[in-house]
């Protein structure tokens, strides 16, 4: 049975954190993004194997609200499908919480149609931008204001919630400025929501993580994106790593309290991932880092170096050899 049958795993996950004060100091408390969710839960199923009486609770709140829950102290790790922004950057300084970046695997953010939709053959960013950018409200609501030869039929949207890193990334990356969009979409955290939303109406179009689009390929269809030397690609592993998926690859990330890093099962937890990331984030169809990424991770939590390489912005197309070699900030970069 695949890992990712998310919704009941959700429910599951969000019963169990409303249980984990019964589980005491041994219980290491997760939440975040809905993308990063299938890697961590795949991690923390065969962390329980491998060690009994550990608990490992993975709530699902989007990247925004797991960092609230972050900075709160709420729990000991962050998914994040993007970088740590400079206000919760001062929210984690408020609260006295230093945490270690930890990039864990590559997504392609993924443009999906109904799979009978024969027009959309490709997009360039541009046409993105019409799309969704906060001026096409109420007023770009049909296929063929985008461009004049797809047919006059409603354009029904969906996409991630406000709450979501995979807003930010992707209202960065088309609109150009981080939560930058029209409102009038069916949004959601939740991307089984999405899938289904996309699945159940032919002039649909939405936007959400590479992996759940893999899952779900008899009901989606993915939609190549004209790249940066006019090429249009695919979402896959190779256009990721050879570069000419651009601009909606990303790194995903984990970040993890220094102080919930100094109890025994935190630390044991996180060199797990880093040493089993890589073959089950490509068991759940994510894209594995190189190699020494992972050795490079866990160089960072033996000497528990702390801070981001992003300095509190948003950014777009940075290769992992580039995120590994910058000064780590503590404060966000002016």
């Amino acid at each position: 049975m695949s890992r990712r049958k998310t919704s009941s795993c959700v429910l599951t996950m969000v019963a169990l954190w409303s249980m984990h004060a019964t589980f005491g100091q041994s219980t290491i408390r997760i939440d975040g993004s809905s993308t990063v969710f299938p890697i961590t839960e795949a991690v923390a199923e065969e962390f329980q194997k491998a060690n009994a009486g550990l608990k490992v609770v993975v709530g699902v709140s989007g990247t925004g609200g797991g960092f609230k829950k972050f900075y709160r102290g709420e729990t000991d790790i962050s998914d994040a499908s993007r970088p740590i922004l400079a206000a919760e950057m001062e929210e984690c300084k408020k609260s006295g919480i230093e945490y270690i970046e930890l990039p864990i695997a590559f997504d392609a953010l993924t443009v999906m149609v109904h799979p009978s939709n024969t027009f959309a053959d490709q997009f360039t960013v541009e046409e993105l931008k019409v799309i969704w950018q906060p001026e096409a409200q109420g007023k770009i609501t049909k296929w063929n204001q985008v461009r004049s030869s797809w047919p006059d039929v409603p354009l029904k949207l969906y996409g991630a919630g406000s709450d979501s890193g995979t807003f930010d990334y992707f209202t960065e990356a088309v609109v150009g400025k981080a939560k930058s969009s029209r409102g009038d979409y069916t949004a959601s955290e939740d991307d089984n929501v999405l899938v289904q939303g996309i699945a159940k109406d032919k002039f649909s179009l939405g936007y959400f993580g590479y992996a759940y689009y893999a899952e779900n390929r008899d009901k989606l269809k993915a939609v190549p994106i004209v790249n940066h030397e006019g090429k249009p690609v695919l979402p896959s592993e190779d256009g990721v790593m050879k570069g000419t998926y651009t601009p909606l690859s990303r790194p995903i990330f984990i970040y993890v309290s220094k102080k919930s890093l100094e109890r025994p099962e935190v630390r044991k937890f996180v060199e797990f991932y880093l040493k089993e990331g890589a073959t089950l984030a490509r068991e759940i169809k994510y894209i594995p880092l190189p190699a020494d990424a992972y050795e490079k991770g866990l160089g960072r939590v033996k000497v528990g170096m702390v801070g981001t390489a992003f300095g509190g912005r948003s950014e777009t197309g940075l290769h992992i050899d580039e995120l590994f070699k910058r000064t780590l900030a503590t404060e966000p970069r002016k």
